[in-house]
């Protein structure tokens, strides 16, 4: 048997969430250095001469991951604050704790940040239609 919901557990999945993303950020962030890193030698080739249509599109093509990049790490940032945030002031009550987190989770679509792990929303929702 399962053991009973507290909002002490659910404190610490807010913050196990919050943790997975900032590893998730990082993750991201080395990325976008290796793509910059890529970027500065096409640049540094473009200026010596060497540049092509191609090599130019290609630091085009480079600056807008990047971009893409940074917007995704700043989306997983803010609900990485959300859910550490949400873990500080989650309600002694587990039933309404558990509102709060679904809500959360809801409201920012926190199953598209998780690829490899199910949500309490996710959970949630497989419970609903095993009883329908």
């Amino acid at each position: 048997m399962d053991d009973p919901l507290t909002a002490e557990a659910l404190a610490d999945y807010c913050e196990t969430q919050a943790g997975l993303l900032a590893g998730r950020i990082e993750r991201l962030g080395e990325e976008a250095e290796v793509l910059l890193d890529d970027a500065d030698a096409d640049i540094a080739a473009a200026r010596e001469g060497d540049a092509t249509e191609d090599a130019l599109a290609d630091i085009e093509e480079t600056q807008a991951l990047v971009e893409a990049k940074r917007a995704r790490m700043a989306a997983f940032r803010d609900l990485a604050a959300r859910y550490a945030d949400l873990a500080g002031g989650l309600p002694a009550d587990p039933e309404a704790a558990l509102d709060r987190v679904l809500a959360l989770e809801r409201e920012h679509d926190a199953p598209a940040y998780f690829e490899e792990r199910e949500t309490l929303l996710e959970t949630a929702a497989r419970g609903e239609q095993a009883r329908d």
